[in-house]
């Protein structure tokens, strides 16, 4: 898409303001922070900005030169190589006009639950976390589990980990859903196909000036932790069940051995799903706009399907599907499909602007 020359000229002035009062020596405190975070924000799109500007400057030089018949063929040659390379950085530019997502920057917490299935979905489950886990160390990304349920087959019944690096939410936000399964139980003698699924949510993680929790609006519960038996099973009223009395949020954690750090989690994961409603509560049309390209997120919505007898994943979002579900779950083979559907974001989101 073509910007505008006169859009192009707003950036620049736009930035040399910015510029103009970081130098001024006048601001502090948070409104030298502020101008920072928008200088920030806005320097790399002037920087493509003033080549998009260099490129048609250069082009109506060269048309100017046409006429001399002994400068026609250089000036020919010029033309072409800059209108070839010339959309690509109009679209790079419209790209980095788009409007960001406050949260894309932010860690994530990673919620994933078996659905309908019974035993196959709790495995399933844990394919989906190790999948997840794998993708994270692709990306440099570190992943510790705040709460988990095991299943008493392997898997789980449900697991909440933090997921902390770089962009992580921008990439994993659209994983939440309904993720669909079909394959032969091993325990099945048929050889019959089951489907069973399980639920992933991504939240962004929230900081403590992102979301106030008042001590008031909270009702903490201990309780003993409950478990398979063995030795991990706590032997005191150390687990934890948090009750936002404003929203009826419940969060529970009974991992960790000890009391504190089993309300620290707990509030961790508390303070990320109040993050999520206030987000979704003021995001509005832009929101409604990215539901209808990759689906809302929720997790009643069906947005993936894993076949393994035919070995393809496919989503139902895009319709794409990718005929590599072991590249998929082994972590790599993920990134194909999160890339397809950020690029159908930007698509969308980029025909909007047009319009």
């Amino acid at each position: 898409m073509s910007i505008p020359a006169e859009r192009l000229d707003q950036i620049g002035r736009r930035l040399a303001e910015i510029e103009a009062r970081l130098s001024s020596g006048t601001l502090d405190g948070e409104a030298f922070v502020q101008a920072s975070r928008d200088y920030a924000e806005l320097e790399p799109v002037a920087r493509i900005a003033a080549e998009v500007r260099a490129a048609r400057d250069e082009i109506a030089g060269l048309q100017a030169m046409l006429g001399d018949p002994e400068m026609k063929a250089m000036a020919e040659e010029e033309l072409e190589a800059i209108r070839t390379r010339l959309p690509e950085a109009e679209r790079e530019l419209a790209l980095a006009m788009l409007p960001r997502d406050s949260a894309d920057a932010k860690p994530a917490m990673l919620e994933i639950r078996a659905g309908t299935g019974g035993d196959e979905a709790a495995l399933f489950a844990g394919d989906l976390f190790r999948m997840y886990e794998r993708y994270a160390a692709e990306n440099g990304w570190k992943v510790e589990p705040v709460s988990m349920s095991a299943s008493e087959v392997g898997g789980f019944k449900e697991i909440v980990a933090n997921v902390a690096g770089t962009g992580v939410f921008a990439k994993l936000k659209f994983e939440s859903g309904v993720h669909r399964v079909q394959r032969v139980p091993e325990t099945e003698s048929g050889g019959r196909i089951h489907t069973s699924a399980a639920t992933v949510a991504v939240l962004p993680q929230a900081d403590e000036v992102d979301v106030q929790i008042e001590d008031k609006d909270l009702k903490i519960d201990t309780y003993r932790a409950s478990g398979a038996g063995g030795q991990h099973v706590n032997t005191t009223d150390s687990a934890i069940r948090i009750t936002h009395l404003p929203t009826g949020t419940v969060v529970t954690c009974q991992d960790g051995r000890s009391q504190h750090k089993n309300k620290e989690k707990a509030l961790q994961v508390l303070r990320a799903r109040l993050y999520e409603a206030q987000r979704e509560a003021t995001q509005g049309a832009e929101a409604e706009a990215r539901k209808a390209m990759v689906g809302s997120g929720d997790r009643s919505e069906r947005i993936r399907t894993y076949n393994f007898p035919q070995g393809r994943v496919t989503d139902h979002r895009i319709g794409l599907t990718l005929h590599k579900l072991p590249e998929i779950l082994a972590g790599p083979g993920l990134g194909e499909l999160i890339e397809a559907l950020i690029g159908e974001d930007e698509a969308k989101r980029l025909a909007a602007m047009s319009e």
